[in-house]
Formats: structure tokens, sequence, C-alpha cells
């Protein structure tokens, strides 16, 4: 069975070399009870601990089982410890942070057996030793005894076939010494036993073979194995097969030990939980790092949140839009400014003039282009990631949204608005300009505005006070501001103040009459603003056909009430208010409709008879029943203009007017009171003065004011016909401060402007002074598919770099007529100061990395540490088959619980700090940030412990691994 061929064992102490066994040649029995004797130095443990396979021989064999051990490796000698050998030592060797259960399981754990299993064995063998009511005490609760008997039953529990006892009674009482014998004697009925003791009467009584020891060399044995025994004769070991040599890994990799790493963890929690203060304080330290990423972190992410939140309502405000005729405004800047660098190669020594105005003229005539969206829509409508990218696509039209209100006293257009043409301040080309502005995402005049086509979108910047959101295209929301207000403007427009008591205003201020307007605050019910209707009147209906062309009817009052009674009724269903938190509006004006209100319009307006007429008759203008012009039908009038009655006379007058129109300009400049004109042909220096002293202006400014206030709104056929009773009292004033000379330019100027119009009227009534398109547009035609312009409106910034990506690559694929160019208002406003507050972010997590990075360093001294006060318990686990690596997972596992509690407490203490910040940046600021760590974030964190705690460990766990169990078991 056991059989040790000339074994020697040399140490190496210094520069000398000690023999601790000197050529031991001993066999053994499958089961007797073997004690071993000798003084103190002559190799007894030295022996024991090679059988046992915790030291290595220097010289000679030790055959299990008929197998000689020369090329076993690491492995198989834990294996062979794990299932063949049990050590029972003298000072017990228990682990002490393990119930007495506990201990005993833990050769079972390195086989792999069940829990159930190595509970039920477990229970057995310490009933075996009779301690079936001690399970749970702790081996510091025991006596020494007791403490043997659990030794004892550890080694027994996984059933070896050999138990080494290193002196079992040495630390024991007698009684208690004769109690363990009696019970070893037991076992060596079944089992070797082999034991080492100073005590030879122990040895005579209780053992059946005694070895006697002395410097190195077996010096007697009472019992041999080969006295009066002939060995039989061996035959010849065959040489093992493949099949032998795959069977015999098989059986090896069967027996492999192996502690899991559950084991390892419990193992090392139970040990931390015996110094509790200093793993608190450990992992405290290991935290402290942890907490200030955390914190940064959490500010970091209320910051970018609230960047996430402006972005994404700043790019519902300002999308990306491309319309049908645009221009590259940064392409034109970067020509004029290359032109302009260019055209400095002149010398120094003179001022020269710089032609930029006549650049950024044909630059821009360059860099205007027409946009086909009917295709670029196509292409967008089938691109199945633009839905991820973005909050909504939305396609405009030319299509006028004609709104109108009824009352009493008729009925009163709502959109588009002619408040502030009305009231005076601009005229309606400048209107038409301030519309597009809004569309544009500025401050447009018009106060109904299209919503976003994203629910989730509106949900987070508004709140619904009132009502609901609209679901139909017949609904529309009034939107309020923050305070539960609305502007007057707003007011006046919808009718809800009496827009005509505006009308003139600014004129008539402006003429220093006395105004009033109304200052008082009104206050609505929700019930009331809730119950506002309104009226959608597609342009074509506001024309009536009479003598077969189309007239505008928009001036017949009693047409108006009949066109906008059968007009589509649009009703108030909610009363929204923008979140406290939200940055920006995607809904610009005051009422906002969905989109399916155009699409409705545009069908209507597409079935309409007139534009259906249109659309039959291209060449005939239906307003005038005229042919359009066209280049054959230009030439033709060219040429049969000769045929004309009066035609050289005509052309000779209008040859005179135009040459003398520049000094009517000056004369009517000069009855104006413009003194930015230049004195008239004829007129010299002197009389130009003595006129102005006859006007009784001090200067030319005083002059220009006077005659701008009063020709304001003149009617100037009264001064023709010498008729002053429908002048005011200031145009009056103004007349009789005239002189004789400043009426006969006025009257003058008059009489030309007449001629020129008759002149016009003349020749009128051949062509439409219109075109196709132009008629098209002013009845509102679209068409679907083909949109006026287009606005994209990106999740974030992140997705319109992805989206402007997914332009280019249509630009890419489309000829140069075809491609894309599209006005990016935010541009890189927000995405600058994202990449500023993240580069911030990780300058400070570098420096508090440092603190993570020193907290990792000194966990790895305290494991270092703790692998010196645990090498008893690395001996101990050797000797019980725990292989190197098995005593590295102990240690790592130990260095895992440390980061894990280091990082667990780190966010705890982090998510608590966060509440007095969030206090603090409330109270030192308004904007709506608040600290807040990501989930994701503490998970990463906790990970980062553990990973730079394992990093940190795995120094101290690699030296645990090297110990000497020999040494390791020596150690107190």
């Amino acid at each position: 069975m056991l059989s040790l061929k000339d074994i020697k064992k040399d140490y190496v102490v210094g520069d000398s070399t000690v023999s601790a066994l000197k050529g031991v040649s001993i066999d053994f029995r499958e089961n007797e009870f073997v004690s071993i004797l000798g003084p103190s130095g002559c190799g007894k443990t030295t022996l024991l601990n090679i059988i046992g396979g915790l030291d290595r021989y220097t010289s000679g064999d030790l055959n299990i089982n008929g197998k000689s051990t020369k090329d076993f490796k690491d492995c198989d000698w834990d294996s062979y410890r794990n299932h063949s050998i049990g050590f029972v030592f003298q000072s017990y060797n228990l682990i002490p942070h393990q119930t007495v259960l506990s201990n005993v399981e833990l050769a079972l754990t390195l086989s792999g057996v069940s829990k159930s299993e190595r509970r039920e064995r477990a229970v057995k063998a310490l009933e075996q030793v009779g301690l079936g009511d001690q399970l749970h005490k702790k081996p510091n609760q025991m006596s020494g005894g007791q403490m043997q008997r659990v030794a004892i039953a550890r080694a027994l529990v996984n059933e070896p076939d050999i138990l080494l006892a290193d002196e079992p009674t040495g630390a024991l009482d007698t009684e208690t010494s004769v109690q363990i014998m009696e019970l070893l004697k037991s076992i060596s009925k079944d089992k070797l036993i082999i034991m080492v003791t100073h005590n030879p009467e122990l040895a005579m009584k209780y053992s059946s073979r005694i070895i006697k020891l002395l410097d190195g060399k077996v010096i007697d044995d009472s019992d041999p194995l080969d006295k009066n025994v002939v060995e039989p004769i061996k035959k010849p070991e065959k040489e093992p097969t493949k099949a032998d040599k795959k069977a015999a890994k098989k059986e090896r990799k069967k027996l492999k030990t192996s502690m899991s790493f559950l084991t390892a963890l419990s193992l090392s929690r139970n040990n931390l939980m015996t110094k509790k203060a200093r793993t608190l304080l450990t992992s405290f330290a290991g935290s402290i790092g942890i907490i200030g990423i955390a914190l940064i972190l959490s500010i970091s992410n209320g910051v970018q949140l609230y960047i996430d939140q402006v972005q994404s309502d700043t790019l519902s405000s300002y999308p990306l839009q491309i319309t049908k005729t645009t221009a590259s405004i940064g392409e034109i800047m970067n020509t004029m400014a290359k032109n302009h660098e260019d055209s400095a190669n002149h010398d120094k020594d003179k001022v020269y003039s710089q032609n930029a105005m006549g650049e950024m003229i044909n630059t821009l005539m360059e860099e205007t282009k027409v946009n086909n969206l009917e295709k670029f829509k196509k292409y967008l409508d089938d691109n199945s990631d633009l839905k991820d990218l973005t909050s909504d696509v939305q396609y405009t039209y030319a299509t006028t949204l004609n709104v109108f209100t009824e009352s009493d006293s008729g009925v009163m257009q709502v959109n588009p608005s002619t408040l502030l043409e009305d009231m005076g301040y601009m005229s309606s080309t400048q209107m038409e300009a301030m519309s597009m502005s809004g569309s544009m995402g500025g401050m447009g005049t018009d106060v109904w505005s299209e919503m976003i086509d994203n629910e989730e979108l509106i949900d987070k910047q508004y709140d619904v006070i009132a009502g609901r959101l609209p679901e139909k295209y017949n609904e529309v929301v009034l939107v309020v501001d923050k305070n539960n207000e609305i502007n007057d403007y707003v007011l006046y427009s919808l009718g809800l103040l009496d827009p005509s008591s505006l009308n003139g205003i600014v004129r008539r201020a402006m003429a220093g009459e006395d105004i009033s307007v109304d200052s008082e605050q009104h206050v609505y019910t929700y019930d009331e603003l809730l119950d506002l209707k309104f009226k959608v009147v597609p342009t074509p209906y506001l024309y009536k056909k009479k003598d077969g062309v189309w007239e505008d009817m928009t001036g017949d009052e009693s047409y108006m009430k009949k066109a906008v009674a059968n007009g589509t009724e649009i009703s108030v269903v909610g009363i929204l208010r923008p979140d406290e938190d939200a940055s920006s509006a995607s809904i610009s004006g005051a009422i906002g409709y969905r989109h399916d209100l155009m699409t409705y319009l545009i069908d209507e307006v597409d079935n309409s008879e007139i534009v259906k007429e249109q659309i039959a008759n291209p060449d005939i203008d239906v307003f005038t029943g005229l042919k359009f012009k066209t280049d054959e039908n230009v030439a033709d009038t060219d040429s049969s203009s000769e045929t004309v009655s009066d035609s050289t006379a005509d052309t000779e007058s209008k040859a005179d007017k135009t040459a003398d129109s520049s000094d009517t300009d000056k004369k009517a400049g000069l009855v104006a009171g413009d003194s930015s004109m230049e004195i008239p042909e004829g007129m010299t220096e002197e009389q130009y003065k003595a006129l102005m002293e006859q006007s009784g202006a001090s200067d030319t400014g005083e002059l220009a004011d006077m005659g701008m206030n009063a020709m304001g709104s003149m009617d100037m056929s009264a001064i023709q016909g010498g008729d002053m009773s429908s002048l005011t009292e200031t145009q009056k004033k103004y007349i009789a401060s005239l002189s004789d000379e400043q009426l006969e330019l006025m009257k003058q100027m008059l009489k030309e402007q007449s001629d020129t119009n008759a002149d016009q009227l003349a020749n009128s009534g051949k062509y439409s002074t219109s075109n196709y398109d132009n008629n098209m547009k002013t009845l509102g035609y679209s068409v679907v598919e083909d949109p006026d312009s287009i606005n994209i409106y990106p999740v974030d910034f992140a997705s319109k770099e992805k989206i402007i990506d997914i332009i280019d690559d249509y630009n890419d694929s489309v000829g140069e007529e075809d491609k894309i160019e599209y006005t990016d208002y935010v541009g890189l406003m927000m995405s600058s100061i994202t990449s500023i507050i993240n580069a911030i972010g990780y300058v400070l997590i570098a420096f508090v990395a440092i603190s993570l990075v020193v907290s990792s360093i000194m966990i790895g001294i305290i494991t270092y540490i703790s692998v010196l006060e645990r090498t008893k318990e690395i001996g101990i686990l050797r000797s019980i088959g725990a292989s190197k690596r098995d005593i590295s997972r102990v240690f790592n596992a130990e260095t895992v619980i440390v980061g894990f509690v280091a990082g667990a407490l780190g966010i705890i203490i982090s998510y608590l700090l966060t509440i007095p910040i969030n206090m603090i940046i409330a109270h030192l600021t308004d904007v709506p940030i608040r600290a807040s760590i990501p989930v994701s974030a503490a998970v990463i964190l906790i990970a980062i412990s553990v990973c730079l705690t394992l990093i940190a460990g795995l120094f101290p766990s690699r030296v645990a691994a090297k110990k000497d169990p020999v040494i390791a078991l020596r150690t107190e």
C-alpha cells in the first residue's frame, strides 16, 4: 500500500546542507497503528510530512499502491492529500472563524461533494468522535480534547486510507490523551495510522508497530512488513496502452481538488467578520475615491440631463430646416472671405475701394439654389433609421391657413394676423417677412402654429391645465405662459379684445394725437377659453365667379359672412402651460393645431372649383380671363406695337417723363420735406434757401417732420381739384404753410404721376400681369408629396449629426441638381458646451481617480497583512488538499468582498450627499439641475472598485499561494 524506498531529505541552510532523512525505507500495511519514536530533531515530523505530501523528498521514492510519486505534479499531491491522507496535529489547527461543522466540511468542499451530502457526512464524523451536539460552536468555545476530536473528525470525513497524527496528545492532559488514543486505536482496525510521539508509554500501549528513528535513520522496527513473509514474484509491468493513459488521465481529473469561489468567499467573509471594525475602516478608506467620482458623475449627470432637456427643447424650436429655395450661409461667408483675401494684391501707398457689395450679391446668386423636396421627402419616408433619431419630421406647405371668428359686428380675420398692419406699424410686405421669420423660429406675427407631432415631447414641455390635447384635425389648444397669462397681442388677434380700437393707432400717435390703449388686466376662466370657436375657410372659397372670371370677395361683407358661416369649425379643447423645467417650447404661437388640419386644408384647396379650372387652363389667368405672358406672345406684342394709335406720341411722352423722373422725385421729396433730397434742377441754392424760409422751417429736419406727418394720409386729388374740405386740420395747416412754388411743385408732381398711370392703363388689357405659378400660390395650392419646406427635429445633438450624415449620404447618391442644402439654426451652440462640461468632468475624475488608486494600494497592503495573519490557515488548507490556486482564490475573494463593500459604501454615501448638494444648487441658482447618480454608473463604479481591489490583491494572494505549507503550519 505505502512504501518508502531510500528516502532522503536535505535542507540548504545558508552555505551548508542539513540532512534530515538519510535513506529511510519502510513498508506499511493497509491497516495498522504505527508509532514513530525518537528524540527531537531526528526527522520524525519530516518523515510524516513527506508521507503526507506536504514536503518533497530529495531522493528515493514514495510508492502509493505500487505507484511511484517521482513524477507527481502539484495537483497530484493536492489530490493525494485530499483523498488519501487525513492529518491530526498537536495544536489541532482548526480555522478559528469557522464553526465546528464548517471545519469538518472543508475537506469535502475541496472534493466537490454536494452540500447535502457534505453536511450529512460531516455530522456523521462528528457523531463518531462524540461531538454530535457541538456542531455550531466555534473552536475557541471548546476544550482542548474536544478540538482534537474535531481535528480527528475532519481527518476522517473524507474517508482517507491513511491517518497521520503528529503528537496528537502533546497538548492534552493524561485523561484526555487516553481518550484520544483509544479513539485512534479503534480507527486503526480499518485504516493505516501513523503517529509521531515522544511518549513511549502510549506508543507501547496502543500501537501495533513501533519504529524508532535516530539522526534521520531507522534504527529499529518492531514489526516490519517483510518479516517472515515471502514477497511474491512481480510480473514485469506492461507498457501502458493509449486507452490506459486516457483512463488514468480521466481518473486523475476526477480526483482533482478544487475550491469553489463561493467557498472562498465564505471563508474570507467569515474571516473579515472577525475583524469588523478594521474591515469597515478599510472599506471606507477604499470608498473615498468612489465617493469623489460618484459625486462628480452625479453633478455631471444632472448637468447632462439638463443639457439633454435643453437640447430636446431647443431642437424642437430650431430644427434642421430645408426649404425649396435656400442658400448656404457658410459657403457665402467662406467665398466672400476668400475673395477678399485674393483681392488684396495692390500696394499700400493709397486707399483702395473694396467691392464687397458686388461680391456679396454675386456670391449670393451663385450659392442660392432650389431644393428638390419631392424627391428628398420620398427618401426620408423610406429611411427606417430616421424615426429613432428624430422627435418629428414636419412637412410645411404654402397653403394659407385662413382663420376667422364670428361676432355680432361681422367677421374678423384671425390668421394670418393683420393686426400690426391695421395699427399702421408695418406694411403688408413687412408683415409677410415677419410671418416667414416666425416659421424659421423667430418671432412671427401669426398666433397660430402647427404643433410638433410628438405627444411625448409635448407632455415633457407642457402641462395640460385644462381640457386635453387635440385628437382631431379640427381641434386646437391654447398656450399660456408660465404665469397663466396671455399676451394682449394674442387677445387682440383672436378677437378676445376689440382690435378695431387699435386701427391706425401708430399713425395717429406719430401725428401727435392723444391716444389711449386698454391697459386693464382681463381675466378669463378656463371654461370661457375652452368655449372659443373659430372657422377655417380655404382660400379658393374667398373667390366668386362673375362674368367668366373669379373675383376676390374679401371686401364683400355679406359674402364673407356666408363663407365664414360655411367654414370648418375649429374648437379649443385644451389649455397648455409650459413646464417649469422646460427651457424652450415647440409651439411658437398661442394656438397650436395638428398637422392633419393642414392636410385637410390642402385637400379642400386641391378639390376646389377655381383650382381645378386653373389647372385645366394653365395658359389663362382665372382672375382676369387674360392669357399669361410667354416668350412667344411677348415677341408678338413687340411687333404689333407699331399699329397702336398715337404710339409715337406716347413713346416720346414716356421718354420725356423718364428723363424728368429723377427731377420729379426730387421735387416730391422737397414738397414732403425730405432734407436728404438734392436741390431740383433749375433751382439755385439761394432759391432753395428762400423756399425753406417761406415754409417756416428752421432747418430741413423740421421741414421733413412736418411734411411726413401731413402727407401720410393726404387726399392728393383734393389738392388738384382745390377742394380742401376732406383734409385734416394738420394737413390744412401744412398746405397753408407752403409757398406758391411748393404748391406748384406738388401739383406738377401729381399731374406727372396721373399721366404715368394713364399710360399704363392705355397699354393694359392684353396679357395678365401674373403667371400660372403665382396664381396657384395665391390660391394656396400644394401637393402633399412636394412640401414647401421640411423641418427635421433631432432628438439630441448626436442624433442631429447622424441626420446630417443621412443627408450627406443622400447628396452622394444623387446628381448635382438634386443635392440638398439645409439650414442648421442651432449649429454647434450647445454641443460645444457639452464637450466642455465632459472635459471638465474627465479632468476632475482623473484627479479623484488618484485617490482611488491610492485606496486600492492601501487595500493591497491590508490584504498582505491578512496573508501574514492567516498563514496558519494557509497551511491547514494545504494539508487537507487545497491547491495553490485555491489559496490565491481565498485571498482574491477577500479583496473582492472588501472592494464590493467599499464600492457599495461609496455609492450609498454619495446618494446621501446628493441631498444637501441639490439643496445648495437649488438655493444658489434657478437652473433646474438635480445631481443624481445613474444606476448604470453606480454598478460600474462598484465593479471598478472590485476590479481595482482585486488587482491590488493579486500580489498578496500570489505570496500566499507560494507559502510552504510545512512552514505555514508551524506559524503561530
